[in-house]
């Protein structure tokens, strides 16, 4: 029952989401229309029959005469799936009447414009939906931004067939120096199969390895089997604990324990273990500061084990407001990112670098964005601006019948100075059209085998 309850919530969660983004995109379209002077004939939301709406300041249920040639039909349809904009004129196969509110009699930058305006406030949105997002709840890991210290190494793993070691410290990955570990999980993600050239420094030396990720999971994106050295700062206070009576606070970050450095929280339990309850020198990080505290451990249960301890827990996500500017770089930084990521993971589908396992679908889409609503409004405002930045990004893919193959067929008009020829045109249509109908077909199958499939 929650399987069919969850799909249930996955199916109208995206049917909401994709509507508002594919009415988003044509409302970009419909703007730059009228800017344009364009003759806008008719402006929906949804797809199929007219179910009601607005032409010349009259409401107006049911379908209205396609010949009737007066102001634009703002109209809503039975099918909420996005929407779309007719423009006067538009259709090269119609005779042209030389109309100067015709789509076709403007000048090819006009129409560029026109066509460009759809993708463009996709990215927009997407920029928009982080910056209302980071304003008030900017999270990341606490080790996300971090130099790349490894903090464990899964036995048998790529990573421990490498030769790499907890502590190492990441100096170059491929062509990145000293890279973040968000700089490392993705280069990893999108290389499986390919071998990563690895510079580490371990124990004051610089080492030269070399990992291969492999494929792995439903996606089959790379996997090398580290971890990140996760700093030691502290979530909860356990009431009556050691830690607690020592005066330890959340937020604190330890960095050293008898003098010796903690790098990572991974190090902060095998060296209680070592002390066998005697009392240590914690040193931490607060408000900035460098705090010497004395604490002695306590013997007892730990998830199930029995362990010396303090009665801490990590804090592993850091969660902050931002003021507007900094909101607003942040999200044009995520974006960037995200863009370069997807441009390259596409060049590594092309190349046969990397699986076509890692495209998703409707049905891949509507399972992301139904488990979003369940997480919470920030996970869904997240996932619904990378959503929105995918869509505008494939829209600009230069297939015919998408936006970014009207761009291609504009771009080469205004290069060779005259139009392409009608039967020209009608050709690349159907080839574009045949293109998407094969990638449909194929990104459904793929979500099809991720979901009933076993990795």
């Amino acid at each position: 029952m929650t399987v069919l309850s969850n799909a249930a919530t996955d199916i109208v969660v995206v049917v909401i989401a994709l509507g508002l983004m594919v009415f988003i995109h044509e409302l970009g379209h419909f703007l730059a229309a009228k800017w344009m002077g364009v003759r806008v004939l008719t402006f929906s939301f949804g797809f199929g029959k007219r179910l009601f709406g607005w032409k010349q300041g009259h409401f107006s249920f049911g379908r209205l005469a396609d010949q009737d040639p007066g102001n634009t039909d703002y109209r809503v349809s039975l099918l909420a799936l996005g929407g779309y904009v007719k423009m006067a004129g538009e259709d090269p196969s119609q005779p042209q009447t030389g109309d100067p509110g015709d789509y076709l009699s403007h000048p090819r930058w006009q129409r560029f414009v026109i066509v460009v305006m759809g993708p463009a406030m996709n990215i927009l949105l997407a920029v928009l939906l982080l910056t209302g997002l980071f304003r008030f709840h900017f999270e990341e890991p606490a080790w996300e931004q971090q130099a790349a210290r490894i903090g464990e190494v899964a036995p048998d793993s790529p990573a421990a067939r490498a030769g790499l070691q907890p502590g190492d410290l990441i100096t170059r990955l491929g062509d990145a120096a000293n890279p973040k570990w968000a700089d490392v999980e993705v280069k990893v993600a999108i290389s499986p199969g390919a071998a990563l050239p690895v510079e580490i420094l371990r124990d004051g030396e610089s080492r030269q390895l070399e990992v291969t990720p492999r494929p792995e999971g439903r996606d089959q994106l790379g996997y090398v089997g580290w971890a990140p050295c996760v700093p030691a700062l502290l979530g909860m206070i356990e009431p009556g604990s050691p830690a607690s009576r020592a005066g330890l606070k959340p937020g604190d970050r330890i960095t050293a324990l008898d003098a010796r450095p903690i790098h990572c929280w991974q190090d902060l339990a095998p060296a209680l273990e070592a002390g066998k309850g005697k009392t240590v020198e914690l040193t931490v990080l607060r408000a900035g500061q460098s705090i010497p505290i004395e604490i002695t451990p306590a013997f007892g249960d730990v998830m199930g084990q029995k362990k010396w301890h303090i009665g801490v827990s990590l804090r592993d996500v850091v969660v902050r407001e931002l003021g507007w500017s900094e909101a607003f770089q942040s999200a044009i930084h995520e974006n960037v990112r995200t863009c370069a990521l997807t441009f390259d993971a596409l060049g590594k589908i092309l190349t046969r670098q990397m699986s076509p396992r890692s495209l998703s679908g409707p049905i891949g889409i509507a399972q992301m964005s139904g488990a979003a609503y369940r997480a919470g409004i920030t996970e869904l405002l997240s996932v619904s601006a990378g959503i929105s930045l995918e869509l505008g990004i494939f829209n600009l893919l230069p297939i015919p019948i998408l936006d970014g193959g009207v761009i291609l067929l504009l771009l080469i008009e205004a290069v060779i100075r005259r139009d392409l020829s009608l039967a020209m045109k009608e050709r690349v249509v159907q080839v574009g059209l045949a293109v998407l109908l094969l990638l449909t077909v194929f990104v459904m199958y793929n979500d099809l085998v991720k979901t009933f499939k076993p990795y």
